[in-house]
């Protein structure tokens, strides 16, 4: 089992579920990378999302298109986030699951990438356009240094697509929640409850909810019929205010088992 599913699986064996939050790389300096990193290992969370910034995302709403273009103004490259993690990865106690795109991982060699990538404390890689058919460009090699490649399931996945995806999915799969980009919303889609359950039938690998997940009440809805969940936009525009009241009630929310 990957260090990243055994990580899911240990808290949601005790009653409470999984909070990944996503941190995007480079946004204020490299060099907040390790005391944020460091601090919400204390608040409890279960695992990190590193964003590394990209001229062209694919997937990112505003607040997260921002956060990249402040991290590339300040000459954040892929490089230098595996070089910044990987000078305090002996601090980090947490799976770290990076998210990329395939041009900068093809750029820095696969074979490097992987290798360094796990020293660097990495134990999952998301690859949001890179299809499943051409993962095979990368999977070898990730296997070798033991990082989870996780899959994205849309909305609009047909189920045979959605049983492709789910049995590929390494560590767990990444349920997108909305049919668009990412960023905060006040309200999802009456259905997705049964879409949750559908996509759990055609694996044991942990299901985690992402996308426009920005309150407690968020967190705790969404962890009534899945494993847990990835917080973005909100962790992202609380980090630059320092507003870390507000991380640490949607962290809190995840503790189902202590929290009434």
């Amino acid at each position: 089992m990957s260090q990243l599913k055994e990580a899911i699986l240990s808290v949601t064996s005790r009653g409470d579920k999984a909070f990944i939050p996503y941190i995007m790389a480079g946004d204020g300096g490299l060099e907040k990378l390790k005391p944020t990193i460091l601090k919400l290992q204390e608040l409890g969370i279960t695992a990190i999302e590193v964003g590394i910034p990209f001229t062209d995302p694919v997937a990112d709403g505003p607040t997260i298109e921002r956060a990249g273009e402040r991290a590339l103004a300040n000459g954040t490259t892929l490089r230098k986030v595996i070089e910044t993690l990987t000078s305090f990865a002996d601090d980090i106690t947490v799976p770290l699951v990076a998210m990329t795109y395939l041009n900068p991982i093809l750029a820095y060699g696969v074979e490097q990438f992987a290798a360094e990538a796990s020293r660097a404390g990495i134990r999952g890689l998301i690859i949001p356009d890179m299809p499943l058919e051409e993962s095979e460009i990368v999977r070898p090699a990730l296997r070798e240094a033991e990082i989870s490649l996780v899959q994205l399931v849309s909305l609009t996945s047909s189920p045979e697509r959605m049983e492709r995806l789910t049995k590929a999915s390494e560590g767990f799969i990444y349920a997108v929640t909305v049919n668009g980009i990412t960023g905060a919303r006040s309200s999802f889609a009456n259905e997705l409850e049964e879409h949750f359950k559908n996509i759990q039938t055609y694996t044991d690998t942990p299901v985690l909810a992402g996308f426009g997940i920005s309150t407690p009440n968020h967190v705790k809805d969404f962890g009534t019929f899945c494993s847990g969940v990835i917080v973005g936009s909100k962790i992202v525009d609380s980090l630059a205010t320092d507003d870390w009241t507000t991380i640490e009630r949607l962290v809190g929310a995840s503790k189902v088992a202590t929290v009434k």
